[in-house]
C-alpha cells in the first residue's frame, strides 16, 4: 500500500484529506519540523505540504525534505498559489494544488506522482 504524508497545521484539513486518500498509508504530520523527523523515519512514497504553518512552514521542510532525498515526492497545498506558490517551486516541489480542491484532484495528484515514483 503506498503512503502518503499529510502536512497540515490543521487538524480540520488533515482529517479531511485522511478520509479522501482512505486507500492509502496515511502519516500526519502538524508542522515542518515533525513532517522533516517523520519523513526520515517513514519515507512516504508522497507527502501533502501545507505552505502556511507555525514552527517550520512547508517552503523550509520542503528543502529540508528535499536535502534528506532529492527524489521526494511533494506537493504544495495552499490558497496562495501566488508568491508563495513560487517560493514551492524553487524549494522543489513537484505539483501545486490550490485551496479548495476537490478529491478527485487529490487522487489524481497522488495517483499521477506515485506512478512516476
Amino acid at each position: 500500500m503506498k503512503s502518503v504524508m499529510i502536512v497540515d497545521d490543521e487538524t480540520a484539513m488533515r482529517e479531511i484529506l485522511k478520509i479522501m486518500l482512505k486507500d492509502y498509508r496515511v502519516i500526519e504530520a502538524s508542522n515542518g519540523r515533525e513532517a522533516v523527523e517523520k519523513y526520515e523515519k517513514e519515507k512516504p512514497d508522497i507527502v501533502l505540504m501545507d505552505i502556511m504553518m507555525p514552527v517550520m512552514g512547508g517552503v523550509d521542510a520542503i528543502r529540508e525534505i528535499k536535502k534528506i532525498n532529492p527524489e521526494a515526492k511533494i506537493v504544495a497545498i495552499t490558497a496562495y498559489a501566488g508568491s508563495k506558490g513560487e517560493k514551492a517551486r524553487e524549494a522543489g516541489v513537484d505539483m501545486i494544488l490550490k485551496k479548495p480542491f476537490t478529491r478527485k484532484e487529490v487522487i489524481k495528484v497522488v495517483e499521477e506522482l506515485t506512478k512516476s515514483g
